[in-house]
Order: structure tokens, then sequence, then C-alpha cells
């Protein structure tokens, strides 16, 4: 979500860069983030699970006839915030629902002129919030949700006031002895001067603005522009520290506050984000600040591909935000019905908070469907560990996650643009045989399948299950390294060490021609397997992959995240009985980095 008063459409896609453990066991609930430094810091016990509720930044920000009569962001008002609160309340919070998080603009008329106090900290605009913020929070608490605000992160330019402002119990601080000598700026917009925490008075300032917010009631801030992240990267733009500052302040407070980091964070600074707060944007903003709210081309799509890096990430205490999820407005959303399905369904599985910048007075019944199911809301908030793709990240795809009682959550998409078959292989799950099948949108039990399920879905379109084995044998595999001496290698390929892999080694610099070809591999039978590919690429790369010299097929393989990380995918190769070759292929471009094979070994 964005500050500027015009702010400028989204023009690329974030690349994540940090991944998953290896294999299916990377989704049992030993491998999420109960040991990350968010569960360890004082704030853990607010983000249990990902929080639920309504922000304004959708509705201010698109162009729908009606929504900003008054000009541009001019939706935000005391009035709307406090309708769509009475809506959550009786519609969304019997089912979890509950923040009610005002966004950018709080502080700033309809001309986007900002207001500040005595202190250099953000007033409330007397136009939009006629009664101040503190009576908005009163009015929130009374209707049993929870508060929410917004701020971007620095001091911002308008208040520094020639550095002579002085800083609120801050024993003869002002606002030139909290920034750099040289005014340099900071955040995503270049709007504020940078924090300069050497200094003591810059504590000072961030621990007066936690000390209003907290004296106002806000149960929720969400620090906006921060990096590295918000498409800004350097020294000037590094917020770590006034993350950390933030933390600091809301714990010396007296009020708990969920600290919400927003856009595109950089990946690799995962662990400081886990350390210092509750949740963090890993992608720019879902509205397309257009004449609907969203669609699906920009930039709801791009969340399939920005999410898996960074789904390890994730725990009681701080989670992975992909955006507001606005799937209730029918038209207003910009969306056909299975582009909403699937949009929910990814939120779910993703374990993202799930709040959604709809206009709740006009929740269309279907809307309204997606919104309330009890079944998938479940997925989202309980022990279920988030999902993650293990097919490639090609149009038809397959994610999936252990549950703790031995089930699995199984989702299918196709992000293609015409109708196609999509089919999950209980053989990438780890076992064979029967698995009872519960269809969790239409809340339905669809009974026993065998091996796998295939449905039909139509273009963008979704299905959600939860499959439960029957007690079928235990899977079991080969493994075929790929730096194993009898394979070949073609082009620049090469063998490389790689501590993170089996065997400690891998075969990369497969690029412009570069071929790596597993010899060796052997079956009892011919017929059709699901081959396990473990990999490491530090970006979403593309391969080519064949067996036995037949026809080549491409997949693309979300990134790791770094080039250290394993990860793996499964695709389905025709084998024939005895010996076989596999061969990935880099065409024209780069290929991924291949640690091994692992072949199932069917009766």
């Amino acid at each position: 979500m964005r500050l500027s008063p015009h702010p400028a459409r989204r023009t690329a896609s974030t690349l994540l860069v940090l991944a998953l453990t290896a294999g299916l066991a990377a989704l049992t609930p030993a491998a999420t983030a109960t040991d990350s430094p968010a569960v360890q810091g004082v704030s853990a016990p607010l983000a249990a699970k990902p929080y639920m509720g309504w922000t304004s930044w959708s509705m201010q920000s698109s162009k729908y006839p009606g929504l900003n009569p008054d000009g541009d962001y001019s939706y935000l008002t005391e009035k709307n915030v406090l309708k769509q609160a009475d809506a959550l309340a009786a519609k969304l919070k019997p089912y979890g629902y509950e923040y009610v998080n005002i966004d950018a603009g709080w502080w700033r008329d309809l001309d986007w002129k900002p207001r500040f106090d005595a202190y250099g900290r953000q007033a409330a605009d007397p136009g939009r919030f006629p009664r101040g913020m503190k009576a908005v929070a009163d009015d929130l608490h009374a209707k049993g949700l929870k508060a929410g605000i917004y701020l971007p992160v620095g001091l911002e330019k308008e208040a520094y006031g020639g550095g002579g402002v002085p800083v609120w119990n801050g024993d003869g601080c002002t606002t030139a002895d909290i920034v750099y000598g040289d005014l340099r700026t900071t955040n995503g917009w270049d709007s504020a001067y940078k924090i300069d925490f050497s200094r003591p008075c810059a504590q000072k300032y961030i621990d007066s603005q936690a000390q209003l917010f907290a004296d106002w009631g806000y149960d929720f801030l969400k620090l906006d522009g921060v990096g590295p992240g918000s498409f800004k990267s350097g020294e000037n733009y590094d917020n770590v520290a006034d993350v950390a500052a933030w933390q600091r302040a809301i714990a010396a407070a007296g009020r708990p506050i969920h600290l919400e980091l927003s856009w595109s964070l950089d990946i690799g600074h995962a662990a400081d984000w886990q350390r210092y707060s509750n949740g963090w944007r890993i992608d720019t903003d879902v509205e397309c600040y257009c004449n609907t709210l969203v669609t699906w081309e920009n930039s709801v799509e791009d969340r399939w591909d920005d999410t898996p890096a960074w789904t390890r990430h994730v725990g009681p205490g701080g989670w992975n935000d992909l955006d507001s999820l606005n799937v209730g407005n029918g038209e207003m959303d910009g969306l056909t019905k299975a582009e909403r399905q699937s949009y929910a369904t990814l939120w779910a599985i993703a374990k993202t908070p799930l709040y959604t910048g709809d206009d709740l007075t006009r929740l269309d019944p279907y809307g309204l469907s997606l919104l309330t199911n009890r079944e998938v809301i479940a997925v989202n908030q309980g022990a279920t560990p988030p999902a993650r793709p293990v097919t490639p990240s090609d149009d038809q795809q397959v994610w999936a996650a252990r549950n703790p009682d031995g089930s699995f959550t199984v989702a299918l998409f196709n992000l293609g643009e015409a109708p196609a078959s999509v089919t999950a292989d209980w053989s990438v799950l780890g076992f064979t045989g029967k698995a009872k099948v519960r269809d969790l949108w239409n809340r339905e039990n669809l009974g026993a399948y065998r091996d796998r399920i295939a449905q039909a879905l139509p273009a963008h379109g979704s299905r959600l299950f939860t499959v439960t084995p029957q007690g079928g044998p235990v899977l079991t595999r080969t493994a075929y390294e790929a730096e194993a001496p009898a394979n070949t290698l073609v082009g620049n390929a090469s063998v490389a060490d790689c501590g993170a892999c089996s065997g400690a080694r891998k075969v990369g610099n497969l690029y412009l021609g570069g071929k790596l070809t597993v010899n060796g591999v052997k079956v009892a039978k011919a017929g059709r397997y699901v081959v396990d590919i473990a990999y490491v690429s530090g970006d979403a790369r593309s391969v080519r992959v064949s067996a036995n010299g037949g026809g080549a097929v491409g997949h693309k393989f979300p990134s790791t995240g770094d080039w250290g990380t394993v990860e793996t995918v499964s695709v389905p190769l025709d084998l024939k009985a005895g010996t076989n070759t596999v061969t990935f292929d880099s065409g024209d471009g780069y290929a991924p980095d291949i640690d091994r094979i692992d072949v199932p070994n069917l009766a």
C-alpha cells in the first residue's frame, strides 16, 4: 500500500530470495518457524496465528465509481471506517475477523497536506477524523474489534520543522537530533528523512510515537515503505534499525501492538523481520489502482510465483503477508468467480493474514461464502503448516502441506488462460494406494481415490481438499545423485560443492546449452513415474526435462531463495522397464542447479 497521493502502477514482480527446506518433510509442523526469532521475541504472543480483519486502503486507492467522490483517497473518513466496522462486527466477526486497520492518509487532508502535533507526530486530519483517533479506537473496541493505524517509516520531511521541533519526553531533543546531518532520505517514496539510531534522541522520537498510539488505544501498526524492500536498496533504505526501535518502543509503551511491515520486503533480511515484527509484506500492492479493487494480472497472479521461497519463514509470532483479500464484492473486485476462489485458496494455504479490503456493506452471497467458510479458515488459522508447491510453477500446479493428524491439505490450481486438468499424485505426498478426499470449499466428502485425484478446472480455477491416506504401502524411492561420475555433462555444466545438498555436491552452470543426463535410472516396469527433483536456484528458472531422449517438457522451478538452499518439486516422466536416462537441458536460457532425483519404487 502506497503513501504517495498518486501511486504509480506496479511495473515489476518481486524476485524472492529465500527458500523452503528440501522435500515434503519441510511441510511438517517441526519445519515451521517454531524456532524462529519471532517466537522468542516479546511480541510473539500477538501473532499466534495470522490476523483477520479489514483494511481501508483497497477502497481508498480504487477508481471504482462512487468510492472516492471528493478526489483520490477521499474514502478514508471516520464515518466510512465505522460503517465498515459495523458490517465487520455483524457479518465477519463470528468467523474470526477482528482488526479494523486505518491506512495511509489519516493525518492528511484531501489535498494530501499533513498535520502534526507540537512534537512532530502525525495528528488526525479534522476533516477526515473530526473526533480524533482515540475516539475511533474507543468505538472499535466497543464493538469487540481491534484498532489498527498506519505510518511511513522515517521522520516525515514535513515534520522536521527546520530541525527545531521538540521531541515529546525527549530531554531537550529536537528533530535535528534524530536524523542524519545531511538529511538523507529513506522509505519507498523518499518522503522521510532517515533516522540515525546512533543518536540517543532517535529512540526517544519512536518511543513518543508508540506511546501516543498506545494512549489512543491502538492494537496494530502498519509501518510502510520499509527497506531493504519497497523497491529500494542501499544504506539509505536499510530500515532494520527503525523496525528494531519500534519493537523496543512498543514494549515500553505498556500496550501490546501488532507490528506489520510493508512492502516487498527483502527476503535476505527475513531473520530481521522475524525478530522484530509480527508480519511482513512479501510483495507489492495487490491493488490495481484502476476502476476495480484488483485485477488478476495486476497483481493477484504474481503471488503464486513470489510466495514459495518465503514459506518456511513463518510461524507463531510472525507471518508472511500477501496483502488484502478482495473477493467479496463481485464486479467491484474485478475478478471472475474462479479467480476469487483461487485468490482465497492461496491466502488460506499460505497462512497469510486474512484481511479484506472489500466494501463489507455490500458483500455478495458468493463473496460472503468465500470469506466465511469455516473449513477453509481453519486451514489458515489452525495447526496446519503453510503449503508449498510440490510441482513446478507451471500453469497447472499442486500445493500441499502435511497436517498434524497425518492428513494432507492439497490445493490444485489452473493458472492458465484456458480450462485444463490438474492431477495430484499421492506419490508426491509420500504414499500410495487409497485416500479419502474432502472438498473444503463445497464442504462435502468425495469418497476414496486410488493413487491420485484429477480435476478439470476452469481458467484460473482451483480446488482445495483434505486428503487422508487409508493405510496403503509406504512409498520408497531410489536416489540418483546429479554429480555421480557415470552421468553425462554437456557444455558448461559442472560439479560444484553444496553443503545443503545430499552428497554435499550438485551440478550447476546449466546455461546456454548446458545439459545434465542422469544415467542408469532403473525401474522394474514401464509406466508413468512422478520423479522428485531436488534443486537449488536463487531465482525462478526453467529447464527442459526428458527421459530416454524423448520429447522434453519445459518446467519453471520456483526460487529456493539463494544458491545454498535445496528444494524439491515433482514431475511426471514415462520410463521403460530396465535402465533409463533423465536429461536436464538448459536450452537457450539458465536452468536451476540439480542436486539429485528420487524415483519411486512402484510394484
